[in-house]
């Protein structure tokens, strides 16, 4: 169920926040499931790299530093050859990395309606993504992002990802609410709570059927 504080004044939610992808889009493994095929290499041998790459470094998940704009894309990939050297000893090229990436991905279209509603029903909309920088032109064609969202507050450009605090603060302080008054939609567990300790309301999306009956309850129908 959605938790967190009331909504702001007159008990009202004004603004809705969405993620972008595993939410208006198919779920994401679709996506680490293509690039897992294209290069044949294993779900088991894709994360020891990202694990050797982390530890390589400084311990952190060289895919949070793309997200963040950290890294360029080209340097992730890179890195990410590295780890698969020291996991499995070969360096695969990862052609079309990207492309197959959200190629993998449809539009949910219930849920991208239930923005459209929401939009129609006065509320400000933001999407509220973690994604890459090199990706946007991709991932911007596949969804009337720009008819629904008057603001998207990417991870790439804002040099923070979900969930650390500060992507959320930048969310309501660009949407000029209070985080009270704002309702956010993620597919992550971990996302949504550290949004509700913000104050906001948030929906953890599992299937369309049961986020649209959440969010519109906590709208009020």
């Amino acid at each position: 169920m959605a938790e967190g504080g009331a909504p702001g004044a007159g008990g009202r939610i004004e603004a809705v926040a969405c993620d972008f992808g595993g939410v208006l889009t198919t779920p994401l493994m679709n996506s680490f499931l293509a690039l897992q095929d294209a290069h044949g290499i294993s779900a088991e041998d894709f994360g020891k790299a990202m694990q050797a790459a982390a530890a390589a470094g400084d311990g952190e998940n060289p895919l949070f530093k793309l997200e963040r704009g950290d890294v360029t894309e080209a340097e992730f990939l890179e890195i990410l050859r590295d780890g698969f050297e020291a996991v499995a000893g070969h360096r695969p090229e990862l052609h079309r990395f990207r492309e197959i990436f959200c190629d993998a991905l449809d539009p949910n279209e219930p849920m991208i309606e239930l923005m459209r509603e929401c939009k129609r029903g006065g509320h400000r909309m933001a999407m509220l993504t973690n994604n890459v920088q090199e990706w946007e032109p991709l991932w911007r064609t596949m969804l009337p992002v720009d008819e629904i969202f008057e603001l998207v507050i990417d991870s790439g450009y804002v040099g923070y990802r979900k969930p650390e605090r500060q992507i959320y603060e930048i969310t309501v302080e660009r949407l000029g609410v209070p985080a009270a008054a704002c309702l956010f939609v993620d597919d992550m567990e971990l996302n949504c709570e550290a949004a509700r300790e913000l104050g906001f309301t948030a929906v953890h999306y599992r299937e369309p059927d049961q986020a649209i009956a959440e969010v519109r309850a906590v709208l009020g129908g």
